[in-house]
């Protein structure tokens, strides 16, 4: 407690002891000289409206899958490059060397690159639509998580806890388990204008995915006098410089920090786990690291009340970039198919697939015809995402690509659109969810976006 609010708290007795007024005169004055009259940007908030979704997992593959070789397979590239003829609007055709058949009850059809999300398809909503803005990966990587390609903006992660508080305040509301650094860096996950505490805190996975998570201070005693000075410092610089965004954000992440200490433990401890469970994700018993790891991390914090969990296969290199050879996708997807898989049965059996939002996307496509022999470049103008569970449709698929995945041909789904749909499941108006910076409102998805109503349940 700061000298403030002792002497306040002696002028008042001096003053009113021994009036009939002095009981509640006294409760109001010392409640507004506590350190807790600070409105709590973290606090759980009401949306818009009530959202079909409270929380959200963002899966995100670096470098830019290939489409016509996972989620919208074209078996006519395979004809055409075996008879060497050309595609429509010119070019070679380069043929998938996966095969792909209908799954689920709703018969979507998946290639065998990813066999275990193929059996989930009865809980996709495959959007075969998508659109970007940009064709190479720093810019279209700001893109897919911040709406913007050209200029630093919020991530979408950031947008929806800076919407919605968080349901736990020992842990942090944006989480992102990121081993490697993706294209762009921490960009991605920074809050940018909106308020520090908004910004996503990375774990990475290994025997220490917190550093300096365990105290230093010999004792937990010490511990607290030792924040509790630094709290009355904080407190009082803040008091000299109000309205400094990034010294609240400073203050509160020391809070955050705190309990960490308490309750991050608890939430990477995956020994209770048990082994049909970690069976699910492809996990071995005492695994700190793989992405079975960061799908049952993420699982876990879901539970603690965490509201946004991102989750990035590779970093900036050794990714889904396949410039040289398509077959490149094969490892990468095994690292992946089964953790995802076990990932969405976990959260259904547990019944917290019906209101959380699970993201499956990527920054581009790749192109239907190759790139010197068995390679495929950047595409953004046609690939597909998917969305699960948090009240959208499962088993249907949303819009259409030519017979080569070559370009859009019905309902094309621009980003904009897909981060607004994103936004409606959790309850936002995204015209609405807006913070002025330099004189204008901001929002996620600029002055674009339209929700997709027609995937929603």
């Amino acid at each position: 407690m700061g000298i403030d609010a002792i002497d306040r708290r002696q002028m008042v007795r001096s003053l009113f002891l021994g009036s009939s007024m002095f009981p509640a005169l006294l409760g109001e004055l010392l409640a507004k000289g506590s350190v807790t009259t600070a409105e709590n940007p973290l606090a759980p908030r009401a949306p818009h409206f009530p959202g079909t979704a409270k929380r959200m997992i963002f899966i995100y593959l670096s470098g830019g899958m290939s489409h016509v070789d996972s989620f919208d397979p074209k078996r006519k590239l395979s004809e055409y490059q075996k008879e060497g003829k050309t595609r429509e609007g010119g070019g070679k055709a380069l043929g998938s060397p996966w095969a792909s058949k209908p799954h689920g009850q709703s018969g979507i059809e998946v290639t065998d690159l990813f066999p275990n999300i193929a059996e989930c398809v009865d809980d996709l909503c495959v959007i075969r639509s998508m659109r970007g803005d940009h064709n190479d990966h720093f810019q279209a990587t700001l893109g897919i998580h911040t709406g913007s390609v050209t200029f630093k903006r919020p991530s979408v992660g950031s947008w929806v806890t800076y919407g919605l508080g968080t349901e736990n305040q020992n842990l942090p509301c944006y989480v992102v388990l990121a081993p490697d650094m993706p294209y762009a860096g921490s960009q991605i996950w920074s809050s940018d204008f909106l308020p520090g505490v908004f910004s996503g805190t990375r774990i990475t996975s290994g025997p220490e995915p917190v550093p300096d998570l365990n105290r230093r201070a010999p004792t937990a005693e010490m511990q607290k006098l030792e924040l509790s000075l630094l709290e009355r410092f904080n407190r009082k610089h803040a008091r000299q410089h109000p309205g400094d965004p990034m010294l609240e954000a400073r203050i509160k992440s020391y809070e955050t920090a705190f309990g960490m200490q308490m309750a991050m433990p608890q939430v990477l401890d995956l020994s209770k786990e048990t082994d049909a469970t970690l069976g699910l994700y492809g996990m071995e018993r005492s695994a700190t690291a793989g992405f079975g790891w960061q799908c049952i991390v993420a699982r876990r914090m879901m539970e603690q009340g965490v509201r946004f969990v991102e989750l990035i296969d590779t970093g900036s290199s050794k990714n889904w970039d396949a410039h040289g050879d398509i077959h490149t996708h094969a490892p990468l997807a095994r690292n992946i198919d089964k953790p995802i898989a076990g990932l969405l049965a976990d959260l259904k059996s547990r019944g917290l697939l019906k209101d959380t939002l699970v993201a499956f996307t990527t920054e581009f496509g790749r192109s239907p015809g190759p790139e010197g022999e068995m390679g495929r470049g950047h595409y953004n103008r046609a690939y597909s995402s998917w969305l699960a569970g948090g009240g959208v449709k499962g088993g249907v698929v949303y819009g259409k690509t030519d017979d080569f995945g070559s370009k859009i041909v019905e309902k094309e789904c621009h980003v904009h659109d897909f981060h607004a749909t994103i936004l409606h499941c959790l309850g936002f108006d995204h015209t609405r969810l807006t913070f002025r910076h330099a004189g204008r409102d901001y929002r996620l998805t600029d002055v674009a976006g339209n929700v997709v109503t027609e995937i929603l349940a």
